[in-house]
């Protein structure tokens, strides 16, 4: 059934702020490219940032885009089902979290659902989403968004080598 849909270009953001969340979040990535009918066709650098909105530990960020033959509802299923996996909570709102996935944008979708919401509503106010994305997609993001993020801190995190 999958074989019989055209891909669709998403992007997911990506965080961690318990646990080892760097590697959680590389982890992540690969786990992405390993969805039925989808390839990570690219990723953004890691960014460190301040909790915002919500408490605890810094939070590691990336944004990666996705060629998928998922419907948005069934890559959100399975976005829900690795954050799962990596024991993500959900003890109140915006508790720290081992894992956090979101849908930014599923093609030229405008999605309005009690489940899911695209594009995000929230992505064009919040700097771990936009500098991660402008990494992909610098089109996507305008001066408009830059300005609304001027004043929270990220910064990019540098590559290990292994």
């Amino acid at each position: 059934m999958l074989a019989d849909r055209e891909p669709v270009t998403a992007y997911v953001a990506l965080g961690a702020n318990l646990g080892d969340a760097r590697q959680t979040v590389l982890g992540s990535l690969v786990a992405l490219d390993q969805l039925p009918g989808t390839r990570c066709t690219g990723r953004s650098r890691l960014y460190r940032t301040a909790p915002f909105e919500a408490e605890g530990p810094d939070f590691i960020n990336a944004v990666a885009r996705l060629e998928t033959c998922l419907t948005a509802p069934e890559l959100l299923d399975a976005l829900l089902a690795l954050e799962t996996q990596a024991g993500r909570l959900r003890p109140y709102l915006n508790a720290p979290r081992t894992l956090d996935l979101d849908v930014l944008l599923y093609g030229q979708a405008r999605i309005s659902s009690p489940r899911l919401t695209v594009p995000h509503p929230r992505m064009w106010g919040r700097a771990f989403v936009l500098y991660p994305l402008a990494d992909l997609a610098p089109d996507l993001v305008t001066p408009a968004h830059w300005a609304s993020v001027a004043g929270q801190s990220i910064e990019p995190i540098p590559e290990l080598l292994s």
